[in-house]
């Protein structure tokens, strides 16, 4: 059985959106693009309504190949559970609340059930000052949080 993956919008962008000049953020793009074409067939990949909707915003060319790169991926459904959870995330300040939609990323992760989220928002996501505070968040209403991570950590598989 192959482990489960929630992709988080930012894998999207980084692996659809043409190269960046900023060096990290160009690294991360090939680490990505490297992962997604040697690894990901390795596991089962999700996303959400949440991704779609985020990948589909911005210019229109870049919007076209996010969407076009994730248009076969299965979609987890953001039910009251998920909702609940995302919103507790922000209200006990593990997720700041101008980013609810991260806490909702986690809360569907969790709910579903998945092995990891992979992402590369390191602010408020993968963060290593504010995961463990995450995981706490979840296992009190009852679930695993999924284990956060970059492709980079899961190049070895």
């Amino acid at each position: 059985m192959k482990a489960r993956i929630y992709l988080e919008t930012t894998i999207i962008s980084y692996y659809a959106n043409k190269i960046s000049p900023n060096l990290v953020v160009a690294g991360r793009q090939q680490i990505t693009r490297d992962w997604w074409d040697e690894k990901s067939g390795l596991f089962d990949l999700f996303i959400s309504q949440l991704v779609i909707n985020e990948a589909g915003a911005g210019d229109p060319n870049s919007a076209h190949q996010r969407l076009k790169a994730i248009a076969a991926i299965p979609i987890l459904k953001i039910d009251s559970a998920c909702e609940e959870i995302a919103a507790s995330l922000v209200t006990d300040g593990q997720i700041p609340a101008e980013f609810p939609e991260d806490a909702l990323h986690i809360a569907i992760a969790s709910v579903h059930a998945v092995d990891f989220l992979l992402t590369w928002n390191f602010s408020h996501i993968n963060n290593a000052f504010i995961k463990h505070k995450i995981y706490r968040g979840i296992e009190k209403y009852g679930y695993a949080c999924p284990q956060i991570c970059s492709p980079e950590e899961l190049m070895e598989v």
